[in-house]
């Protein structure tokens, strides 16, 4: 089974890496999701069986302030993958890792895969809509969760007052490796048990020393405040 990760760099690439030892895992110099040349000459030539598209650019304000970027690489880079498997013509199967930020996150409620999306900001409309590229592709689970690597927070604070059903990347990564076995098509959410604060989940990675912030001290594009998701199709998993 030929399988090929895109975004092998970011936090959940390297967890993906580790589960799926043998998977080929072009660089960006090597593919250029958005290049759709580049997408051409990597997927013809290896063929995968599987391809897990984990490659976006997600800062929310990265996103904001380049609109063009980020649909470049989140919408069109996701439309050049789904193309290039049409002319693959191998039944591949594509699994697209979107978010729960396309919801609004307003509600004080869990997600599931039957509620409709409702973007707040530019980087989760992109997600979206990368969403909907991928719906062309009769083969394709949509994957939407919540996660962060389980190592010291990049932030000197952490919200107490935004909240979602966090998992460690290599959580996920354990929960794409039992899609994979199974092959479900449509919408899938991978997310943990309990819904807890960011706080709460950067202490959880071991960061002792985060501070506390609440949305109010927030100044930036528009945030979903509750990412908590839910799941009608799935299991859920531990945050461990």
């Amino acid at each position: 089974m030929k399988v090929l990760v895109t975004g092998a760099s970011g936090a959940l690439g390297q967890s993906l890496k580790k589960v799926f030892r043998n998977s080929f895992c072009p660089t960006h110099k090597e593919m250029d999701i958005a290049n759709p040349k580049s997408v051409n000459k990597v997927i013809l030539s290896y063929k995968p069986d599987i391809l897990i598209h984990a490659a976006a650019l997600v800062g929310i304000r990265e996103c904001e302030e380049d609109k063009q970027k980020a649909w470049a690489v989140n919408v069109e880079g996701t439309q050049n993958i789904v193309n290039t498997l049409k002319k693959l013509d191998n039944n591949c199967y594509l699994i697209y890792m979107s978010t729960a930020c396309v919801f609004a996150g307003e509600h004080n409620k869990f997600y599931t895969e039957d509620d409709v999306p409702s973007p707040k900001n530019y980087y989760s409309l992109t997600k979206l809509c990368g969403e909907i590229a991928t719906r062309q592709y009769g083969n394709t689970c949509i994957i939407r969760t919540n996660f962060a690597p389980k190592q010291q927070w990049k932030y000197p604070k952490a919200f107490t007052d935004r909240f979602g059903t966090y998992l460690f990347a290599e959580g996920v990564a354990k929960g794409i490796s039992d899609v994979c076995k199974k092959k479900p098509i449509g919408i899938i959410h991978i997310a943990g048990g309990k819904r807890m604060s960011m706080y709460e989940l950067a202490l959880l990675a071991g960061s002792r020393n985060v501070g506390r912030m609440a949305l109010k001290e927030y100044n930036g594009p528009p945030l979903t405040v509750d990412m908590s998701l839910s799941t009608k199709r799935w299991k859920k998993y531990r945050i461990k």
